[in-house]
């Protein structure tokens, strides 16, 4: 019994501390629950994803990635999504500042600007800009989860001059019309920061060469006109250029207001939504231009499952329908439900042909050419070395395509641009070896005197290169009128090392004498421009590293033109000094 006592009572003393081990547990697997529950992030870090998306899009991405998160949780998918409102072309800098690149006209990004793990630019034009500058930056084979056609809007009462909505517009009609009449206002937003623009940009400059009737000089001068018409009306913002259409229908604020500017199809819809004094009438001109297409890009690998799973959810009706509830249209360019279809709006849209990178590129480059103030001196090699044939120019001189891209660029200079020209080989002036052709002055005073100037230019036939004296002698013209509102650049064109007989300034003391005579106040930005294969880039390069600026070649000397455009439009994005 005394056995049996014992036993009872370890035996009940075991169940009360087993009851109370197990309420213990339960406790603190609640207690475990609770804190894994609230305590961290849903999903760790697997399963976040970031969407940097464009303000036009990013409320229906952000409502369809909320649903289909919940929905996910079902089949015990874990999401967490953040969708923000990002400028592709910040997203587009940071991108190709990973490669050390930078975009035409782009500059660098916004300085909050953060790399997302799914990127959804409003244009593929995007994808093909940064594959130029590092084939690798982003990956291939993305989806368009949304379309919007680029369109020409004008106000409805001077649409119908045009022949609206009865007559199709075309953008051939347009170029002409904008270059016989001053009265027809062009607004355009900086393309080099908005596909919009671009797209339209795109559509006119190939309406350019079609209205030059094969004429190339009739074609450059009617594309030169109508980027100038474009420049004069060019606003920073989307929002700035709306604020330029009419505010009335009378005479004079229609006359007073902007005529035509490519848009979006769905900045089209959402601002006459707004009922605006004036509608603007939606033209679907010919040729349609690039439009949005809203890829969906792969940024980071880890994140490819589940952004794999978020997109099949954008190829639903459900999404189509939150697009057209903002204006936009389903990627198969077919509107959803609350889609507010314009006038003579095809029921679906196509999707557009992207230009080829090089003309995307040259374009830009002729539009920063053009948009960029500046106060320029160029100087001009003619030492002997400028006299050589170029087999690939049809056996013309270095001198002859050098001045001749010199020309051209200059057509692109509008009457705001300050320039002057020198030229340079050994002894020209006296003991100097640069001359002075043309000070630097406004170009709407002296435009004539810079071309007569350019083409009275002959090589010295026996005269040497010095270089290095020319680049300091430059430097401190350009300084001494350096001018706040401009960009102040030298630009050397030359095709030779530095060659001085009488000696002058070595590569060292050249350096030293610039870094001298430096004003981080008053920045100048040497660019040099070295044409055929016997330049001393090696020793060009260390100069506009170390005073700020850029070196570009033409390893064959037919090509300078495309160097000069390249190294015009790039002026606000060469080095600084190191």
């Amino acid at each position: 019994m005394k056995g049996r006592h014992r036993l009872a009572g370890s035996s009940g003393g075991a169940l009360r501390i087993g009851a109370a081990a197990v309420a213990v547990l339960v406790v603190l697997a609640g207690s475990w629950y609770a804190f894994d529950k609230f305590s961290e992030p849903s999903c760790g870090s697997a399963g976040k994803l970031s969407i940097g998306a464009p303000a036009d899009l990013a409320p229906a991405l952000k409502a369809q990635a909320g649903e289909w998160a919940e929905r996910a949780k079902a089949d015990d998918i874990c999401a967490e999504i953040d969708v923000f409102e990002a400028d592709p072309a910040d997203i587009a800098a940071a991108v190709a500042a990973k490669s050390e690149k930078a975009l035409t006209g782009v500059g660098q990004a916004n300085g909050r600007t953060r790399i997302p793990d799914i990127w959804v630019p409003d244009s593929s034009l995007w994808l093909q800009r940064l594959k130029v500058a590092n084939p690798q930056s982003v990956p291939a084979g993305t989806r368009s989860i949304a379309r919007s056609p680029v369109l020409l809007a004008m106000p409805e009462p001077i649409a119908t001059t045009f022949g609206w909505p009865q007559t199709k517009i075309g953008y051939v009609d347009l170029i002409k019309k904008v270059s016989a009449d001053q009265k027809v206002k062009v607004g355009i937003v900086d393309p080099s920061r908005d596909s919009t623009s671009l797209g339209g940009l795109l559509a006119l400059a190939a309406a350019a060469q079609e209205a030059g009737g094969g004429n190339a000089a009739q074609a450059t001068q009617t594309a030169t006109a109508a980027l100038r018409a474009l420049a004069s009306g060019r606003s920073p913002l989307k929002a700035d250029l709306l604020r330029k259409f009419p505010r009335g229908s009378d005479a004079t604020a229609l006359s007073g207001g902007l005529t035509v500017a490519p848009l979006s199809e769905q900045a089209i819809i959402q601002y006459n939504a707004q009922q605006p004094p004036v509608r603007l009438a939606a033209i679907y001109a010919d040729p349609a231009p690039p439009g949005l297409d809203y890829p969906f890009v792969v940024l980071n690998a880890d994140r490819s499952a589940v952004a794999t799973e978020l997109l099949k959810s954008l190829d639903t009706q459900s999404f189509r329908d939150k697009l057209g509830a903002i204006g936009l249209r389903g990627a198969d360019g077919a509107p959803g439900k609350g889609f507010q279809i314009p006038a003579n709006a095809p029921g679906a849209i196509a999707a557009s042909q992207l230009p080829d990178a090089a003309t995307v590129e040259g374009l830009l480059q002729k539009w920063q050419a053009i948009t960029l103030p500046a106060r320029m001196l160029a100087v001009i090699d003619v030492s002997g070395s400028m006299l050589e044939k170029v087999p690939t120019a049809g056996n013309v001189t270095r001198m002859q395509v050098t001045l001749e891209a010199a020309r051209k660029g200059m057509s692109l200079f509008d009457d705001s641009w300050a320039l002057g020209v020198w030229t340079f080989s050994t002894q020209l002036d006296g003991a100097k070896d640069y001359r002075q052709l043309v000070p630097i002055g406004p170009l709407v005073s002296q435009r004539t005197q810079c071309l007569q100037a350019l083409q009275s230019i002959q090589p010295k036939p026996n005269g040497d290169t010095a270089l290095y004296d020319t680049i300091l002698a430059g430097y401190k013209a350009v300084q001494s009128g350096w001018d706040g509102g401009r960009i102040n650049s030298l630009i050397v064109m030359t095709d030779g090392e530095n060659d001085d007989p009488a000696g002058g300034l070595s590569l060292e003391q050249l350096i030293a004498e610039l870094r001298k005579t430096a004003d981080p106040a008053r920045p100048v930005q040497v660019i040099l421009i070295g044409i055929g294969n016997k330049v001393g880039e090696a020793q060009m390069r260390q100069i506009t590293d170390a005073i700020g600026g850029g070196t570009f070649v033409a390893p064959d000397p037919a090509k300078i033109g495309d160097i000069f455009l390249q190294a015009i439009s790039l002026r606000g994005q060469v080095t600084q000094p190191k």
